[in-house]
């Protein structure tokens, strides 16, 4: 059987991550995004913008099974959202059409910026999008747009990526940083190899022709109020002195969870930032 394609369109750091693991299994990897020389090795580098209505001159001709759209905003406001996740992805959607090419499906990366619950709740693939900020909404809108592309399509929506590289948690730990402890505000989070893993997981699953659903929430075991985490933290790097005065901190709190893509026999590597801290302060990962 031939080596199953897959072009990961935004192939960034979550990409490319995608990407290693996936060369690992032996599929031929396209990566676009617009400095190809960034790629891991073994990807085959595809030059484009996605800002752009013209097609990359150099996008594969032959089919492709599965398609992987991983941007990233620029530009952090309601019109870097629309560009890099609803005209992006528009704009892949016609790539693909425009040269004959009818993926297996479609993995959409979302956000759990979807969810505006506010009071600890837990969250699941089936609970109300309630965001009231541009960027849950475009995501929404995004999201709709791969299931209404006539290719199958799952959205899989990511928490709080963190990760080598990803660190603002610990800088502000170690420069003092306090949050309220009551009410409790829980933040949910994945370490960047779960995220990329994750993803491969699921092209591996539907390649085997197991049937998948919609939309995945992608987070690990547990869910932990912030305070925990920075009280975890502080004991872990020795820091003894912190401000006064806890720091303001986004609204939301929620608890999401992980079920639906572990009964599919997902297991994250990193079952909660315990490990994933320590693996990140250990250079293990």
């Amino acid at each position: 059987m031939s080596a199953p394609t897959v072009l990961i369109a935004g192939c960034g750091d979550v990409g490319s991550r995608l990407a290693t693991q996936l060369l690992g299994e032996r599929w031929q990897v396209y990566g676009l995004r617009r400095s190809v020389s960034r790629l891991p090795a073994g990807v085959i580098g595809v030059a484009g913008d996605l800002f752009s209505e013209q097609c990359p001159a150099d996008w594969p001709t032959g089919p492709l099974d599965y398609l992987v759209y991983s941007a990233a905003a620029t530009d952090h406001d309601e019109a870097g959202y629309r560009a890099a996740y609803v005209e992006g992805l528009k704009h892949v959607l016609g790539w693909l059409k425009q040269n004959g090419q009818q993926p297996r499906r479609v993995l959409f990366v979302s956000s759990s910026s979807v969810y505006g619950q506010q009071e600890g709740e837990w969250v699941d693939e089936t609970s109300p999008t309630i965001s009231a900020g541009y960027s849950g909404r475009l995501m929404l809108e995004a999201e709709q747009v791969a299931l209404q592309s006539g290719i199958p399509a799952s959205i899989v929506r990511l928490t709080g990526i963190y990760g080598p590289g990803r660190e603002w948690l610990l800088t502000q730990v170690r420069r003092g940083y306090r949050v309220a402890t009551d009410p409790p505000l829980y933040g949910n989070r994945i370490h960047v190899d779960d995220a990329a893993g994750l993803l491969a997981f699921l092209l591996e699953a539907d390649r085997r022709g197991v049937g998948l659903d919609e939309v995945y929430i992608g987070v690990d075991d547990a869910p932990a109020p912030l305070a925990q985490v920075v009280d975890w933290l502080r004991e872990y790097l020795g820091v003894t002195e912190w401000a006064e005065d806890a720091s303001v901190r986004r609204t939301g709190s929620k608890q999401c969870s992980n079920a639906r893509v572990k009964a599919l026999g997902w297991v994250p590597k990193y079952p909660s930032y315990r490990e994933g801290y320590a693996a990140i302060l250990e250079g293990r990962c």
